[in-house]
């Protein structure tokens, strides 16, 4: 990062004061508190840049979504293969980055053209003419169009600039190993260069970096532009917010601070700070998303979304889950994942501890900080757990093989993805909830989901990585008692959770359904209104439309003689769970009737709540859970002491 910075104390942020919008904020311990170690990478040195692949990047079309490269590559022999990643780490889609490189061009350092073609979808093979051998080094020229504003690619316009790794650069084949040299000609009005790379050890250039390698370069993302910076120290280590398209709405400090608690949060769970330098890449486009880095993430929301309160706090959510990362996946990992192959999938069975665990944890830690109610918590515990419960896949597609599929599920929803399958995030998170309770439960409250992420993290974090049997095992050791029937229920399986266990050992409850009083019968589909035509977009696995034949893009007509008006809620209101309706629909064409049987609506609600019967020991069980000591079991002292009166 290039330019000067606000920069903040996280001591001074919180010792000054709680912000009003701080749910129980409270000023930090002071004392004989363990200091949190910071281990960062070690500092480059001229050695690491010998032999440096050297990347130039120019915006001189910025306006058009253009960034020209010229990189400077190794080659030898009669002919040299260069290649681009077909995907990023962190999001499990083959994505053909490749399809928007354009004019590509070679030629020696002194500017005689080479010949270049392209033998696969991503490479490219750059010979000379006939007879002559290439020079130790040559010169490739391309375009890329970059204007898909997401986590995982690249956007470029007149004000800005993100740039990711795989889908920028160009790499020998069999080359992984060398290191990158990055120089960016930043256009007239762009003042700054962001990334968490550490600049170049010659200090010649104003915006230039070094990737020691091309695991490195794909996993240091670069902004560019006029962002909102400000930095905050917490625990020793620097963080950068990155705000780039704030436009005075976006309330950058106090997203700064905000972040700086849930960071200060997320060092106490692991215990250790594996970074010295991070960046937050907060990119106000619009939409939603994140991407974890080692020592960066890229967040896209809506720069309004912090002047709602819930929305603002699902922000929070999203900083929490992309930290997270960087111990659960950047450094501990599954096998499988690593080393990458960026020219083809990488099957893993474990995204649920990836994902699912970090989604569980996300939320959680930011009711921790303190930056979310008991309630806002369990509002969103209940937003996932209603997510799966309402999923009729989650009857035919388990963890694991949501995980293993993701390359091709996950990433292509359909009409039909939530009859067929469950998304990893999701029921990853739930299950992840039933485990800490389980382990809880199972050592008397001693140890949580906590302590198997810490010593897994300590065995498995690394070069290495951990198998499904060693991550299960770690489980197992921590909770003191076999859980194999729970992963293979759980994760390998498809039974129906049992949420029970983990409510009893909390004090919680579902919140009783009302009973609503003539309730209209449920036909298990969803309609969109296409010009004034009642037309079937989703058709519920099990339901009676799906019984009945009802077909995804069929048009709903009437309901046996009478034809259905333009809203189909008023004519299901007339109709009672039990009773047979013929359906006439029109399909391609051709009209048919068929015979349904309504039923009556599936629980459509999963509300969480604290059981107003919960023992002072099962609250107290809750308090250690969401990290509130005394709170929640002072109040239930004092309800049995008022009981027992």
């Amino acid at each position: 990062m290039r330019g000067a910075a606000t920069r903040l104390s996280i001591g001074i942020l919180l010792v000054l004061g709680c912000r009003p919008e701080q749910v129980g904020c409270e000023p930090p311990a002071t004392g004989d508190e363990e200091a949190i170690e910071v281990e960062g990478a070690e500092p480059l040195t001229p050695r690491d840049a010998e032999g440096a692949i050297e990347h130039t990047l120019r915006f001189a079309d910025a306006e058009r979504h253009y960034v020209d490269v010229t990189s400077v590559l190794p080659a030898e022999g009669d002919a040299a293969t260069y290649l681009m990643a077909v995907w990023t780490p962190g999001s499990y889609l083959v994505r053909e980055f490749a399809r928007h490189v354009e004019t590509i061009e070679a030629s020696t350092l002194g500017g005689d053209p080479l010949l270049i073609a392209k033998t696969r979808k991503n490479r490219w093979e750059v010979s000379a003419a006939e007879g002559e051998g290439l020079p130790s080094r040559v010169v490739v020229r391309y375009r890329l169009y970059a204007r898909e504003p997401s986590v995982r690619t690249n956007f470029v316009d007149a004000d800005m600039a993100l740039l990711n790794g795989a889908s920028t650069f160009l790499v020998p084949l069999g080359g992984l190993d060398l290191a990158h040299d990055l120089a960016f000609e930043l256009p007239e009005g762009w003042s700054e260069s962001v990334t968490s790379l550490q600049p170049h050890p010659s200090g010649e250039g104003e915006h230039r970096y070094l990737a020691r390698d091309y695991d490195e370069l794909v996993d240091s993302p670069v902004g560019l532009g006029n962002p909102d910076l400000q930095e905050v120290e917490v625990n020793g280590a620097t963080h950068v917010m990155a705000t780039f398209g704030e436009l005075g709405v976006w309330d950058t400090g106090r997203a700064t601070a905000d972040t700086a608690t849930i960071v200060e949060e997320h060092h106490e769970l692991w215990g250790g700070v594996p970074y010295e330098r991070y960046v937050f890449f907060n990119y106000l486009f619009g939409g939603g998303g994140g991407l974890e880095h080692s020592a960066s993430t890229v967040m896209i929301t809506d720069r309004w979304n912090s002047q709602d309160p819930s929305r603002y706090r699902r922000w929070l959510g999203l900083v929490s889950h992309e930290f997270f990362h960087t111990w659960n996946i950047k450094r501990l990992r599954p096998e499988a994942l690593g080393p990458f192959d960026y020219e083809n999938e990488n099957y893993v069975r474990d995204l649920w501890v990836v994902e699912g665990i970090t989604s569980y944890y996300d939320d959680l830690l930011v009711r921790r900080a303190r930056l979310s109610t008991r309630d806002q918590y369990l509002e969103a515990l209940s937003r996932n757990i209603s997510r799966l419960q309402t999923t009729p896949g989650r009857a035919v597609q388990s963890l694991a093989d949501a995980s293993y599929d993701a390359w091709i599920k996950y990433y292509r929803p359909d009409e039909n993805s939530a009859n067929s399958g469950i998304s990893y995030y999701t029921k990853g998170s739930v299950v992840a909830f039933l485990l800490d309770a389980r382990i809880r439960s199972a050592t008397a409250g001693t140890a949580s989901l906590d302590d198997v992420m810490r010593l897994a993290y300590e065995r498995y974090s690394g070069e290495t990585g951990y198998t499904t049997a060693e991550f299960r095992a770690v489980a197992e050791e921590v909770a003191g008692e076999s859980l194999g029937d729970f992963f293979s229920r759980y994760v390998d399986g498809t039974e129906e959770l049992d949420y029970q266990p983990a409510f009893d050992y909390y004090g919680l409850r579902f919140a009783p359904e009302e009973e609503a009083p003539d309730a209209p019968g449920y036909l298990g589909v969803s309609i969109g209104d296409h010009h004034g035509r009642l037309i079937v977009e989703r058709v519920v696995r099990g339901g009676p439309a799906h019984e009945a034949g009802i077909n995804v893009d069929d048009e709903l007509i009437a309901f046996g003689e009478e034809r259905l008006p333009g809203a189909i809620d008023e004519a299901m209101a007339r109709t009672r769970p039990g009773e047979t309706v013929e359906v006439l629909v029109a399909r391609r064409g051709l009209l048919r009737r068929l015979t349904a049987t309504l039923t009556e609506a599936p629980r459509s609600q999963w509300t969480v709540q604290v059981d107003p019967d919960a023992s002072a020991p099962r609250r107290r069980a809750f308090e250690a859970w969401l990290g509130e000591p005394g709170v929640v079991a002072r109040e239930a002292d004092a309800e049995d002491e008022a009981a027992s009166e």
